[in-house]
């Protein structure tokens, strides 16, 4: 009987041993893979922030690669917001003087893509800070800035 009982505790003791070194394994791999998701959504987020940055949909996010790829590199960056907002953000190159006559050819572009509907140029510096705000108002055919 005290043999079957040493046995018994020894048995439960190698049990608990391969136990916790099983959980331990497994713990540590799970806390691996917990430390990759945090450093992995990084990647993740810029592809879905690459993929929303030129539009929220198919037809604004052509528009934005168009006119990034277009812009000879005047424009380092675009997005298109529900087909009526187009936002860029300018290059070095561009000069002050510039800017005015780019935004309303891009205001012109945009029109003719997305029509019969009010439409916004958002210009934004290379270290993008907004610069200038083109309106294009459908009814009165006017562009105004601010």
């Amino acid at each position: 009987m005290i043999l079957f009982q040493q046995s018994r505790k020894i048995l439960a003791t190698f049990v608990l041993i391969v136990v916790l070194m099983i959980t331990t394994a497994c713990g540590s791999s799970t806390v691996s893979q917990v430390d990759r998701p945090t450093t992995a959504p990084a990647i993740g987020r810029d592809v879905a922030y690459a993929e929303l940055e030129r539009g929220n949909t198919p037809k604004g996010q052509t528009f934005g690669n168009w006119v990034v790829q277009t812009s000879q590199g005047l424009i380092k960056d675009a997005y298109v917001r529900d087909n009526n907002k187009l936002g860029v953000v300018i290059s070095p190159q561009v000069r002050p003087n510039e800017v005015r006559p780019l935004a309303k050819s891009l205001v012109q572009g945009f029109r003719k893509n997305f029509p019969n509907q009010d439409l916004k140029v958002l210009v934004y510096s290379p270290d993008k800070q907004l610069i200038l705000t083109t309106d294009y108002d459908v009814q009165t055919n006017q562009v105004k800035y601010s």
